[in-house]
């Protein structure tokens, strides 16, 4: 029996916050439609009340006259306006400007970017392919310095 009734006794806590939780958005939807509370809040009850600031609008009624702000001055801002002149005249700028910087690039620039990869795959193969020529010429042949002589009399070397 223990558990039923430690069941009920929380069964009954929920209900219990249900209930306040209904009464407290009650009380919220009845001040978002402006309607008046039960608890009693009045203009001069103190600090809850609220103080009105007049900042740009000019009262005509003296009693409100009395909340208005004082205007607000402007801050001089012409030391630091000075500042940023005597910053900017400071001979510290560059003295000399990079030509090559400046210099507009060729027109064909980005298409040599972007064809470098592939040359570089072709002069790879080309390098292969010589390498093969190479190879094939001298198992042809059984004597390499007859081979290396011929390419060099080719070439206008004298073998010698």
């Amino acid at each position: 029996m223990a558990a039923e009734s430690s069941l009920e006794q929380e069964a009954l806590k929920r209900r219990e916050k249900l209930k306040a939780l209904r009464e407290k958005s009650a009380l919220a939807s009845q001040d978002a439609r402006g309607e008046k509370r039960d608890v009693d809040n009045s203009a001069d009850s103190g600090p809850a009340a609220k103080i009105i600031k007049f900042r740009n609008y000019q009262p005509k009624d003296e009693t409100l006259k009395e909340q208005k702000l004082p205007t607000a001055k402007p801050l001089s801002v012409e030391e630091e306006v000075k500042d940023h002149v005597e910053k900017a005249k400071s001979n510290d700028t560059v003295s000399e400007v990079d030509l090559t910087n400046l210099a507009p690039r060729k027109p064909d620039w980005d298409l040599k970017r972007d064809v470098a990869k592939k040359l570089e795959k072709l002069e790879r193969r080309t390098q292969r392919a010589i390498v093969e020529l190479i190879r094939s010429r001298v198992q042809g042949e059984e004597n390499l310095a007859d081979v290396v002589n011929a390419g060099a009399t080719e070439q206008g070397f004298d073998a010698e």
